[in-house]
Parts: structure tokens; sequence; C-alpha cells
């Protein structure tokens, strides 16, 4: 931090008028050039990953109604299998004397079995949740690292004059041709 800071105070003591000349602390060009760097990913990149997190807040939320949705028809399913239990359990009355144990067996595994239903349905909705939240983050990141990617080769291409470009292009090249050789 002090050289940071030495480094700030160093570049208000510099003459007005002069030499000129490199700045060799090497912490604080980079300081610098990151703060630029992030600035500048920052301005451009708020809009684009603003409407990629609004459009996947809509489809996660479209996903949450479909599992509500399906949530409500669990419930009408649960309703009807209590009307089936107080038919069973009238029923019981009628057969209690040839089959009690039977019948309330029967009651168990119905419950048992719904409430199964609504866990498992529950379960999927918390799942797909979860994925569609992945994906979205998954997304985001892609789009962040291609937009990196592509400011970096923007900058690259602006920095790079032809002879410094060609002389590139032969060295990776020639690491193509070794590269080649050796797996040969």
């Amino acid at each position: 931090m002090k050289n940071v800071t030495d480094s700030f105070v160093s570049l208000v003591n510099w003459p007005v008028a002069g030499s000129f000349g490199f700045n060799t602390d090497i912490l604080a060009t980079n300081l610098i050039n990151l703060s630029v760097v992030l600035g500048v990913l920052i301005f451009f990149g708020k809009g684009v990953l603003s409407d990629l997190l609004d459009n996947r807040k809509l489809r996660i939320l479209n996903t949450i109604r479909n599992s509500e949705e399906l949530q409500g028809g669990a419930i009408e399913r649960l309703e009807k299998a209590r009307a089936r239990l107080r038919k069973v359990e009238m029923e019981a009355d009628q057969f209690r004397v040839n089959g009690y144990s039977e019948i309330e067996r029967e009651k168990l595994n119905l419950i048992n079995s719904t409430y199964k239903t609504l866990e498992q349905l529950e379960n999927y909705k918390n799942e797909t949740i979860q994925f569609e939240q992945q994906r979205a983050i998954n997304q985001v990141r892609q789009r962040v690292f291609q937009q990196a990617l592509q400011g970096a080769l923007g900058t690259l291409n602006r920095c790079l004059n032809k002879e410094l470009h060609l002389r590139t292009i032969s060295a990776n090249i020639g690491m193509f041709g070794a590269m080649k050789e050796i797996t040969d």
C-alpha cells in the first residue's frame, strides 16, 4: 500500500515541463491499467449483463409459475385422494368385521404415496430453480468472458504494428511446426 501511495505522491512531484521518463514502478502502473480495464468492462458490460439477468429472471419466474401450477395440480390430486380416503373409510365401516387391518394398510399407503408425490414435485421444483439459476450464471460468465476477450483482442490489434504482428505470427508458426515435429 505504501508503494501505491508513494507512486501517486511521485506523480504530484513530476516537473511540469522538462524531461520525459518511464514509470518503472510496476505495481502502480498495473493498478492504473487494471482500474482502466475494469472501468471499461463495467461501463460497456453493464447493459448487456442487466439484459441477460432480466431475461433470466423472467425465465426463472416462469419456471416458478409452472412449478406452482404443478403444485396446484398436486393439491387437487390430494383433495381427490382425500375424497377417496373418505370413501375408503366409509367402506371400512361396512367391512370392519372382515378386514379392518387390510383397510388401514390401504389408507396408510394412499396417504404415503400422496405425500411422496408432493415431495417429489417440490424437489422437482427446487431442482428446476437451481438448474435455471446455474444456467443463468454460466451464461452470464460466458458473455462476460467473451466481451473481455473481444476487448483484449481489440486492444492487442490496436497496439500491434505490422512488423510486430508479422514477427508474432512467424513465432507462432514456428512453435506449431515444432509441436508437429514432436507429435510426428
